[in-house]
């Protein structure tokens, strides 16, 4: 058991958390005459470390999850979709949008794909909130940073909020407030042109590319403001906004992640600074989740597809559900961290 424990603790600080790139970076810099225990040395360490090792991760896993992503191409997908109702169809659509693209407004051109040609519309709505909150990528990303448990509960939860979101929107029975366009619309039946394993290994490539050129600018943004709360913000201020004294912590973190548009390459860096300021796990996974999936401008693109009625209750499922989730990370913080 213990050599267990050894080889998981490895994997997860050297290989996912590529702890030996940080101690390397540290010490290039000191020979280079830059002190890492200074505000200035430490930010460019954290920022050359971060963006190092996600950019590293985010190829990796692209490369990965577009493979997998190659089997379900939308119209299969639709097909595996349409032999499903009810809770079934809801849940399947959910694992499905953990295999989809990183960011909300890339979902959901697929979303009012599904919705056009005839799915039940609690199943786009649980792809809708699955494809951006919860994706494999996250999944390995939150393990390098908060550990294994941290990774699966937040995942496990945000696939529960996809389902039971979308449970809730079958119920409601809303499909008069998808707009008119939509649901006259029928998408052309394309059978799915099968690939061999090279054509795979070729569009998971392309896929890493166009990736990383939409993601980078995200990724260096995130991590300079994470370089900025970890050396240059006092953790007291950071306690007393985000910590154990003020129980709104959550409510201020989700409100201020939604006017932000990033994808969770971008957030991550920003959650691992206020997490080590002292911040509640809570807190940061929260505002992480109401960037990925309550964005500003996934939600003008959504209001293209949809009616503000049904716009409205989409947006107060998920905010409802991040808040829950938020506060519930933060009673299980002492036995998770």
């Amino acid at each position: 058991m213990e050599a267990i424990k050894t080889a998981w603790d490895f994997f997860q600080n050297e290989i996912l958390g590529m702890h030996w790139l940080n101690r390397l970076i540290s010490t290039v810099l000191n020979a280079c005459g830059l002190d890492t225990t200074s505000r200035v040395g430490g930010s460019v360490q954290f920022f050359l470390y971060d963006t190092i090792k996600i950019m590293v991760l985010l190829g990796i896993l692209i490369l990965i999850i577009s493979y997998i992503q190659s089997y379900f191409p939308p119209e299969r997908t639709k097909k595996i979709l349409s032999k499903f109702r009810g809770m079934w169809a809801n849940i399947l659509a959910a694992l499905l949008g953990t295999v989809t693209p990183f960011c909300s407004c890339s979902s959901i051109p697929l979303f009012i794909g599904f919705t056009s040609a005839g799915l039940p519309l609690g199943a786009t709505f649980s792809f809708l909130i699955s494809s951006p909150m919860v994706d494999l990528g996250s999944l390995l990303l939150l393990m390098s940073i908060f550990g294994w448990k941290v990774a699966v509960i937040y995942v496990v939860l945000g696939l529960v909020i996809a389902v039971a979101g979308g449970t809730l929107i079958e119920k409601l029975h809303l499909e008069n407030q998808v707009e008119e366009y939509i649901r006259n619309g029928r998408s052309p039946d394309v059978p799915p042109e099968e690939l061999h394993c090279k054509d795979r290994l070729k569009y998971a490539w392309e896929q890493v590319v166009v990736t990383v050129k939409k993601v980078a600018p995200y990724v260096l943004i995130g991590v300079g403001i994470g370089a900025m709360i970890h050396n240059w913000i006092p953790e007291e201020f950071v306690v007393k906004l985000l910590g154990d004294n003020n129980p709104f912590g959550v409510l201020l973190a989700t409100i201020a992640g939604v006017p932000m548009y990033a994808d969770i390459f971008g957030t991550i860096p920003i959650a691992e600074a206020l997490l080590a300021k002292g911040a509640l796990l809570g807190v940061v996974l929260s505002f992480m989740m109401a960037v990925t999936t309550l964005s500003l401008p996934s939600m003008i693109m959504l209001r293209k597809a949809v009616k503000p009625k049904l716009l409205g209750i989409f947006v107060a499922i998920c905010t409802i559900g991040i808040i829950v989730v938020g506060y519930f990370f933060n009673l299980i913080q002492p036995m998770i961290l």
